[in-house]
């Protein structure tokens, strides 16, 4: 087998490993998104606010210790959970009115 036949079947590998984790990303995501839906059901219940910024700036700092535990930029993770809780407070916010 040549180099270049060796090349395209490790890259056939790994594109198919980056399938695999991107569909468990998804379902992940899905999964958290039901429960942050009946947080924000609660929250609406009882008249609590969307969002809860002591909780947020701990999970913050909890991914970004996970992240470099895993070797992942921690700002990256940042920035992801930042993406994340923003949609769920947008999500909450539509059950208060």
């Amino acid at each position: 087998m040549d180099t270049a036949t060796k090349a395209a079947d490790l890259l056939k590998h790994h594109r198919e490993s980056i399938d695999r984790l991107d569909a468990i990303l998804v379902f992940t995501l899905a999964e958290r998104f039901k429960h942050t839906q009946a947080v924000g059901q609660l929250k609406a219940e009882h008249a609590l606010p969307p969002s809860d910024p002591a909780r947020e700036a701990r999970q913050i700092e909890r991914l970004q210790r996970l992240a470099e535990e895993a070797d992942l930029d921690p700002e990256f993770a940042k920035k992801f959970l930042n993406f994340i809780i923003s949609e769920v407070i947008r999500h909450h916010e539509t059950f208060q009115k």
